[in-house]
């Protein structure tokens, strides 16, 4: 859900970048000389605030054919002293190996085509594997600091949320940072309990932080950690599925409105930026009900197990191309083909217009899989029939592997967005008291 134009990997060796890195940390290449990239319909909060960054002064991109080489700066150019102070010699000895105009050597030998691993430090091994320390993955010889970057070599290490599986019970879920942005705005929650009558309960939550406001990937977290929670309370003690769902929207909106809670001095240096905030979607499933519950634009999907029934998508989105559909001004096809059609009518956050949690339950009549996704996932297989024909035959049974065949799809589509999917079968089965 980027916000503005930004690389996530270097043009020149493709090593992951920060937001707002001016040089590549692996190759030093200059990324002020790219142009940015194209739009990629990104999700934001429809509340009238510019994302960060917007008013930006980005670099203007040459025109074609024009010479953009930097000036030549030779060896020669740059007064110099020995080591005792003197001047340098001006002139070359004759016969001397050096191009006095480039003062490159050319005598030098053959390099080889590949360079042997810096041999690990036994020191930081030792460490490493009493848990104190942990090595770099580019190096193999460096500690990694508390920042994240290996003191040897200086590359960036992969983040925890850059990939995440997780199965609990019947129920799995993969989320994936994307190939464009540079963390994982995304979380989720999955768990199983059982009813106060003994029967089994599946739940999923999925959530997507909101990139136009600061702290996206805290607020996601925050809230699919306090659904879950939530409905583990809840379901046990005999709420109805349903208002459990609802009261669970309502605990992850507090914990987002939380973060917003801040020392003054912490936003002294970004007065304008929005409060944390996300959007929420989840599905609980029973033995013979299915329930979900959403704000934003996140979805949930029911795919039969037998593919000659129709699929159904369960959820609508509070956004701009939804509102648009529903009021009869624009087909599917024209909304969504706007720019403005990821543009989010409803959030979790301290500066959401109302928080309004929609809900609904449903009775299957047949066995199935309930798919609750980000639009990182439901933007390559929009139509409930374009998300059935990806989700593999047998997810009913082999729930995570089907959760990475989806992401896989994402990726192999562009990955323009983090992608976050959890399957959960329907209808429940038996797995004894779990917890997300």
């Amino acid at each position: 859900m980027s916000q503005m134009p930004q690389l996530s990997a270097c043009p020149s060796c493709e090593w992951p970048l920060e937001s707002g890195d001016r040089f590549c940390g692996a190759c030093g290449f200059d990324l002020s000389a790219v142009p940015p990239r194209p739009d990629d319909h990104p999700t934001i909060a429809l509340n009238g605030s510019p994302p960060p960054g917007e008013d930006v002064n980005w670099p203007t991109v040459p025109a074609p054919g024009a010479d953009t080489r930097a000036a030549t700066h030779l060896p020669t150019d740059l007064p110099g002293t020995d080591s005792g102070g003197g001047p340098l010699p001006q002139e070359r000895p004759t016969g001397s190996p050096v191009s006095p105009a480039s003062g490159v050597r050319f005598d030098r030998p053959p390099e080889p085509d590949e360079y042997p691993l810096q041999a690990p430090d036994p020191r930081l091994a030792d460490l490493a594997a009493g848990g104190e320390a942990k090595l770099c993955v580019a190096c193999r010889a460096g500690r990694v600091d508390s920042d994240g970057y290996c003191e040897n070599c200086g590359h960036a290490q992969p983040r925890e949320r850059d990939h995440m599986e997780q199965e609990c019970g019947p129920a799995a879920a993969v989320s994936d940072r994307g190939l464009r942005h540079h963390r994982n705005e995304d979380a989720f929650g999955i768990g199983h309990t059982a009813l106060p009558d003994g029967t089994p309960a599946t739940l999923a939550i999925v959530c997507d932080g909101v990139s136009s406001a600061t702290r996206p990937d805290d607020a996601s977290l925050a809230a699919a950690d306090a659904a879950s929670e939530s409905l583990l309370a809840a379901l046990p003690r005999g709420t109805h599925p349903q208002q459990a769902m609802h009261d669970a929207i309502v605990a992850a909106s507090h914990a987002v409105n939380a973060l917003a809670a801040e020392p003054a001095t912490a936003r002294e240096h970004s007065p304008h930026q929005n409060a944390p905030a996300c959007t929420i979607v989840g599905a609980v499933v029973t033995a013979g009900l299915l329930v979900v519950g959403w704000v934003g634009d996140s979805r949930v999907y029911w795919v039969p197990v037998d593919r000659t029934s129709p699929p159904a998508r369960l959820t609508e989105d509070d956004s701009w191309a939804a509102q648009m559909v529903a009021a009869g001004l624009m087909n599917e096809a024209e909304a969504y083909a706007d720019e403005r059609a990821h543009a989010i009518t409803g959030w979790l956050g301290a500066d959401a217009y109302e928080l309004e949690p929609h809900t609904a339950s449903f009775k299957p009549d047949r066995p199935g899989v309930v798919v609750v996704c980000t639009d990182g996932l439901w933007n390559y297989a929009e139509a409930a029939e374009e998300m059935a024909e990806t989700l593999p035959a047998d997810a009913a049974v082999r729930p995570l592997h089907s959760a990475q065949v989806l992401v896989g799809h994402a990726l192999d589509g562009g990955g323009h967005d983090n992608v976050t999917v959890a399957l959960v079968p329907f209808p429940a089965v038996s797995q004894g008291a779990g917890s997300a």
